[in-house]
């Protein structure tokens, strides 16, 4: 029943597909178009005109050929378009007005040689021609106003994020910038000297003006909506990338029991960004399947072989209970372009995973695990009856102190006196806060001043608000890095040796933003001033750090985590919160302490939790062996997983050697066995 194609002057139409009308209010053209002349035609008498003009065209096209009179038939259909076009980016406008959009002209500042403070306009109609809008409401107007919307959609995004790229531009105008491997530094210098030249500063100022305007406008159009979301209390989503405004395009696009087929990043599934899509996806239509694969055998040659690839269908309307999918974004699995058709038709390839389990594991982001056996999700089951880290009775929180961009100037590349090093995250490593030395050092007045700023405002806030005008004082704020506190590396893959690198830091340590970890103080504020409390116990922060390095808590991580092991990752992963009289809490905690406890600045640690310094601390390699193995077996025994469990975690992680897998379940044993005590 296809229409077939003759002529694709007006079965294929040219236009931004993410910016114009969805549909269009009769009444709003009339008034704008008409402006109360009867005599002009009202909205539906032009799609009335231009469907009997394309049906005349159709019909001639293969009589007539590429013929004069063909021409002229094309060209009064386009005069006519055009016409109507014109007043339905007026209608556009006017949504840019009513919304608060304003244009932002992109100013030079000479003496300081950049970008100035941009110059502010009302969005003018050119601005929005500028954008090619395709007004679907009135080029498909019997699929969209009519039927409801597109039977099918088949798509291929565009994959960017929507801002300025400096690279991407300066590109055109320098081979130095067009090269793969250039640092910062050199591509600062080169962009210094291009922008030296007046026809490329105003074609740079021209381009950084193209995003502000049309960056508000897809945060605030409704038919965007599901490009944020709420995840642990904070609005998650800040870049809009082109891919991910597609999808609700899509979506939209579609009419109820429509379907969609479409090829993006396989960040839409498990990214936080993407959480209001995933609501979206899970909420208001159904999904098919989720086909996530490596790019690394070249299934598409342009793009870059690290790309995880993601073939999404769905079906707008209802809702998803189970997600057909499959997961080889380990390179070492990935499929060849000529075995795709055979490894997606192999049911045998793909996992069915309850939306209730998703739901669970991630309640407000909902990210969706990378389960590929059924085994898989019988784990995942068990481990959602402990409590969630960022959840009672514990109550995790995380911070990041300075930051490796931003907070740059403090930055030393020399040691001296009165400067403490920048311990990044390849600095250390599990249960080993010295795996490296610090390359930058923070004077210790500037960094406590630099961290304690924040904290300080937020802190006179409340006491004003309360009728206390003193505020509180810097020497007042107990800081993070003025005591042990639990670390984790933020950058990671899934594909590393291990995904989770954590390890207990000792005082005089600042930590950039490459590091998460654990808030050790908070401040409460009451009618009687401010105070610094510590949230937990040292034993605890111990307990911590060998749950964050077992296999079990890895294996949990590495079914969601990306490049980062972000914040609401670890929040909602399930931990047995053991009570300090537990017998086990202390098998895991003096554990902890003898792999930590290595050097004279964790003496006060070590007392602490019973040990007389850091000589009790464990230094030998084969001994650190033994007590990891340990721990490793009493937390698959904490979580209640079987052996068989236990061994198929294990195997999920290729690069750990075979003896350091079989120590730890050699340790599972003993434990059962009641020979590890």
């Amino acid at each position: 029943d296809l229409e077939p194609l003759p002529n694709i002057d007006f079965n294929i139409l040219a236009g931004n597909s993410l910016v114009g009308l969805m549909r269009v209010d009769e009444h709003e053209f009339d008034a704008k178009y008409r402006h109360g002349d009867l005599f002009r035609k009202s909205f539906r008498e032009l799609l009335d005109d231009k469907n009997r003009k394309l049906a005349t065209y159709r019909a001639a096209a293969d009589q007539l050929g590429n013929s004069t009179d063909l021409r002229v038939l094309r060209d009064d259909i386009d005069t006519a378009m055009a016409e109507a076009n014109q007043v339905m980016n007026e209608l556009l406008q006017d949504q840019f007005a009513e919304r608060g959009i304003k244009f932002e002209q992109a100013t030079w500042d000479a003496a300081n040689a950049g970008l100035g403070k941009p110059k502010k306009r009302k969005v003018e109609l050119a601005d929005v021609a500028a954008q090619h809008p395709l007004h679907w409401g009135y080029a498909f107007d019997d699929i969209v106003q009519k039927k409801g919307g597109f039977d099918i959609i088949l798509a291929n995004p565009p994959w960017e994020v929507f801002k300025p790229q400096a690279k991407e531009f300066f590109a055109d105008h320098s081979d130095l910038v067009s090269k793969n491997k250039m640092t910062i530094k050199e591509f600062e210098g080169e962009q210094g000297k291009l922008l030296k030249d007046k026809a490329v500063r105003e074609a740079w100022l021209e381009y950084e003006s193209r995003f502000p305007h049309m960056n508000q406008y897809f945060r605030l159009a409704p038919e965007y909506r599901h490009q944020f979301a709420t995840v642990d209390g904070r609005k998650v989503g800040s870049d809009l990338n082109l891919y991910k405004l597609f999808v609700e395009r899509c979506f939209t696009l579609l009419r109820p029991g429509g379907h969609c087929g479409i090829v993006i990043p396989n960040g839409l599934y498990k990214d936080m960004g993407a959480a209001g899509l995933r609501h979206m996806l899970f909420d208001e239509a159904s999904v098919d399947l989720v086909i996530a694969l490596s790019n690394e055998k070249r299934i598409f040659e342009g793009v870059h072989h690290a790309q995880g690839l993601l073939f999404l269908t769905f079906r707008r309307g209802g809702s998803t209970e189970t997600l057909t999918a499959t997961f080889r974004i380990n390179p070492r699995e990935a499929v060849a372009p000529e075995d795709f058709a055979r490894f997606v038709e192999d049911s045998d390839n793909f996992v069915r995973i309850p939306v209730r389990l998703i739901k669970e594991y991630a309640p407000e982001s909902i990210s969706v695990p990378e389960f590929r056996s059924q085994t898989d999700l019988n784990v995942a089951s068990k481990l959602q009856r402990f409590p969630l880290l960022g959840a009672a009775p514990w109550g995790l929180v995380l911070r990041r102190e300075l930051h490796m961009t931003d907070d740059a100037p403090l930055y030393r590349t020399a040691s001296g006196s009165g400067l403490w090093p920048l311990w990044e995250g390849k600095q250390f490593h599990q249960f080993d806060a010295n795996y490296g030395l610090p390359r930058y050092w923070v004077n210790e007045t500037e960094g406590k001043l630099a961290l304690a700023a924040p904290r300080l405002n937020a802190i006179k806030k409340q006491l004003e608000a309360r009728g206390i005008t003193t505020p509180a004082r810097p020497e007042n704020v107990k800081l993070d890095c003025e005591s042990f506190r639990l670390a984790f590396r933020d950058v990671t893959a899934t594909t590393n040796e291990r995904t989770v690198i954590a390890c207990i830091l000792p005082p005089s340590r600042f930590c950039p933003h490459t590091v998460s970890m654990q808030q050790v103080y908070f401040d409460r504020v009451s009618n009687l001033g401010h105070e610094s409390v510590a949230r937990f116990t040292s034993a605890q922060r111990l307990y911590l750090v060998a749950m964050f390095n077992s296999f079990v808590f890895d294996w949990t991580l590495r079914n969601s985590v990306t490049a980062h092991v972000s914040f609401f990752f670890i929040y909602n992963t399930p931990v047995p919160q053991l009570a300090a009289a537990d017998p086990r809490f202390k098998f895991v905690v003096s554990r902890a302490a003898r792999l930590s406890c290595t050097t004279p600045e964790f003496d006060p640690l070590a007392l602490e939790v019973g040990l007389r310094d850091h000589r009790d601390g464990a230094t030998d390699p084969a001994e650190r062996a033994r007590l990891r193995a340990e721990l490793d077996g009493l937390v698959a025994h904490l979580y209640g997983l079987s052996e068989a469990e236990f061994a198929h975690i294990l195997g999920t992680f290729p690069l750990v050697p075979d003896p350091v897998k079989t120590a730890a379940q050699n340790a599972y044993r003993d434990v059962e066995r009641g020979l590890i005590k």
